[in-house]
Formats: structure tokens, C-alpha cells, sequence
């Protein structure tokens, strides 16, 4: 194998020499708040991932999802993202503490161009918002607030070239069976994994 140092991208301008140039106008897409159509598809938008990352920049990325527009628009320059019932583990929270730039990736099924927006985040626990960002009946229990950089539309080509939301493509769903993974670690067998594999369907169901 040749050697890896030889052939590291260290530079702008060899990116640039092996990409290529932007096409002319593209920049134009790129905004520092949200306009109409980016507020028409946050409006219609179920899911999104959000990337943050601690003060010596390892990052994370979390998937967040609920009904069309869980994502509030209070003005262009403003996103509010409920945060609801998971893991508890709070990985994206302490990054936001510890650093406040993140991005966003919105997306909507069965669309291949996606909604990225960049900004600077903190978290609130104020009783009358997270009531306006509740769900089923159950007020959020904080808000992410993003004060908003940068917004833009990307291009479809990673989802056609996926061909993601095309059916017909998809294998058969993946079983992921966290009870085989905990199990183990936790000293038991099969039956204590298929204790937990319940445990958490259980919790699929119930507590969304």
C-alpha cells in the first residue's frame, strides 16, 4: 500500500485542484436566515439530525423526528427544537454547554434535497416554551434554541445516488437487537437479551 502521507489533502487550494471550482452561482443559495421556502419545508419536515461538538471538537450527531413542523419557526433568525423522552445519555447537551456551533439537517420523506442550517445553540427549560413545543399532550422537556448563521438547500445527488427513498430498493428491515449487545455485558444470556429486546419495544410503544 502506498504511503498515506503522500496522498493527504492538506491544503484549500489542492481541495479546490481535485474538486473543482463552485458552478457559477451557487453561492446565491446560501443565506443567513430563513426565508420562505425554507420555512415551507421545516414546516413539512419530520426528521432532522443535529450535529454538535465539545469544547476540543469531537463531535456528535443525534436523530431527532415527530410530526411535520416540531420544528418551530419563531423569525427568520430563530429555530426552536423540542427535546423529548431518549436515552438520557445527553451527549449533544453537554457539547451545547461546551460549545455552541451546530448544524442541522432537515429532511422530508420521498424529497432527495435536504435543508441544512448552521448556528449557535443553547438550551432552555422555560415553562411557557416548552408547553408551545408539546407533543401528544406532553410539553417538551427543554428546547434547543438556534440562532441562526447560515441556511441553504442541498442538492439531491446523495439521496439519488442512495436511492433512499426509493422503495423497491430497500432490503428487508434490520433487526437491531439491543438485548444481544447488553446482555453479554451484563453478565446473562438469551434470556436476559430477550428481556431487554421487550423492554425496549415496550418503550417503543408507550413512551414516544
Amino acid at each position: 500500500m502506498a504511503n498515506q502521507n503522500e496522498h493527504r489533502v492538506t491544503s484549500l487550494e489542492a481541495i479546490r485542484e481535485q474538486v473543482g471550482e463552485p458552478i457559477a452561482g451557487v453561492a446565491l443559495k446560501v443565506s443567513d436566515a430563513i426565508d420562505e421556502f425554507a420555512r415551507t419545508f421545516i414546516a413539512e419536515s419530520p426528521f432532522i439530525t443535529l450535529a454538535t461538538a465539545d469544547a476540543d471538537g469531537n463531535i456528535d450527531v443525534s436523530p431527532k423526528g415527530d410530526a411535520p413542523g416540531f420544528v418551530h419557526v419563531p423569525d427568520e433568525k430563530t429555530l426552536l427544537i423540542p427535546d423529548r423522552s431518549g436515552n438520557k445519555l445527553v451527549f449533544g447537551h453537554q457539547n451545547i454547554l461546551a460549545n455552541p456551533h451546530v448544524g442541522v439537517l432537515f429532511m422530508i420523506p420521498g424529497t432527495p434535497e435536504t435543508l441544512r442550517v448552521n448556528g449557535r445553540a443553547t438550551l432552555t427549560r422555560d415553562p411557557e416554551l416548552l408547553e408551545v413545543l408539546a407533543a401528544k399532550g406532553k410539553p417538551a422537556l427543554l428546547a434547543i434554541r438556534i440562532d441562526i448563521d447560515r441556511c441553504f438547500f442541498h442538492c439531491a445527488k446523495a439521496f439519488l445516488r442512495a436511492k433512499l427513498w426509493k422503495p423497491g430498493t430497500w432490503p428487508e428491515r434490520k433487526k437491531i437487537s439491543f438485548g444481544q449487545m447488553l446482555a453479554p455485558k451484563m453478565g446473562g444470556g438469551d434470556e436476559l437479551a430477550s428481556a431487554i429486546d421487550k423492554m425496549v419495544d415496550e418503550d417503543y410503544e408507550q413512551y414516544l
